[in-house]
């Protein structure tokens, strides 16, 4: 108990003379994929439907994975639906389509299918006044079942006698690839594949039954399969992350009354206090000052200018914590780039 007491302490005061605290910060990401400005109309194709000469091999897999055939294009269906929603809310393009009409099928069932050719998507393209393609190109329904027998009391005339009551589990793989072609540049914008799992049971007086009582596969198979759609959507979206940040607070008493500033969210406050120090004769002040101005620029946006601060806090003063941020500093300001190509 002493020595627990001991380590107790250890950690308070390693904490308490700590010179930084920690801000959150929020930062907007990139998307994943950028799409050019001047696509503005999209169609989407299901091309994962298995071609006639694979369709026998495709329903022997779904025999012996116990799948029905025509599950997997509802499925399928859903994930087209679902992508074409949410790329609606996203506002990013004039006119998103779904091209139920174009017949397009899978050569490799349960993979992705060498691309389309150029003079296919070009033909759709112009055919259907589009500038680019999204392609669902693999659609794959995976179960299995496994069962387990299980001691119960049943309840009989009698009173309650010992039974068995089977329980069945039904794991699904639902596996998605999605690749966007741009026609313009003759570019595969991304190819990129997504699994999801769907589990189910159901229990019953023989095997036979508890598989019978998984209920709703069809509308929960969709459900995954829908959401899968709107993840892969999510790709072009630009995204909020929370970061952390650490910012001097010991030094001078303009350090200490701007931590308690900073503590209630007057930054600004805090910030007044910091560029007084900057000046400081003291080289391990003033870097510190510098630092934390470079905090509260990025704080309020000016990734400019909390880089001009970071330098100054490095080069000028030796501020080893400084020169990271810098580096962290201009890998934002290459991220902001690119997304402003994206809006």
């Amino acid at each position: 108990m002493k020595k627990l007491f001991s380590v107790i302490l250890i950690a308070y005061a390693l904490s308490s003379c700590s010179s930084t605290n920690l801000v959150y910060i929020s930062v907007l990401q990139p998307a994943p994929v950028t799409i050019p400005s001047d696509i503005k109309n999209v169609g989407i194709i299901n091309r994962s439907i298995p071609s006639d000469k694979n369709r026998a091999l495709d329903i022997v897999d779904k025999v012996l994975s116990v799948e029905g055939d025509s599950l997997d294009i509802l499925a399928s269906r859903e994930s087209i639906n679902g992508l074409a929603n949410e790329l609606v809310k996203s506002n990013r393009f004039t006119n998103v389509a779904a091209l139920n009409s174009i017949d397009l099928k899978s050569n490799v069932p349960g993979q992705f299918s060498a691309p389309l050719s150029w003079d296919i998507v070009d033909k759709i393209c112009r055919e259907k006044k589009m500038d680019a393609l999204f392609v669902l190109e693999l659609f794959d329904t995976d179960s299995k079942i496994s069962y387990a027998a299980v001691p119960v009391s049943l309840k009989t005339p009698l009173g309650n006698v010992p039974g068995i009551e089977h329980h069945a589990n039904m794991l699904t793989i639902i596996k998605t690839g999605w690749r966007i072609y741009d026609p313009a540049n003759r570019v595969l914008l991304d190819e990129y594949p997504l699994t999801r799992e769907l589990t189910l049971s159901g229990k019953g007086i023989n095997p036979v039954a508890a598989a019978g009582a998984i209920i709703n596969r069809k509308e929960a198979l969709k459900d995954v399969s829908s959401r899968a759609g709107e993840e892969y959507a999510h790709r072009l979206i630009p995204y909020w992350i929370r970061v952390t940040r650490d910012y001097y607070v010991k030094g001078t008493d303009n350090f200490k009354i701007g931590k308690r500033k900073a503590q209630t969210g007057n930054w600004n406050g805090a910030a007044e206090l910091w560029k007084k120090e900057t000046t400081s004769s003291s080289s391990k002040i003033a870097g510190r000052a510098c630092y934390n101005m470079a905090i509260i620029c990025e704080i309020n946006g000016d990734l400019d200018l909390a880089i001009q601060w970071a330098q100054k806090s490095y080069e000028n003063y030796g501020n080893r914590l400084a020169l990271r941020y810098v580096n962290i500093l201009k890998n934002r300001k290459v991220n902001d780039n690119v997304l402003k190509s994206q809006q």
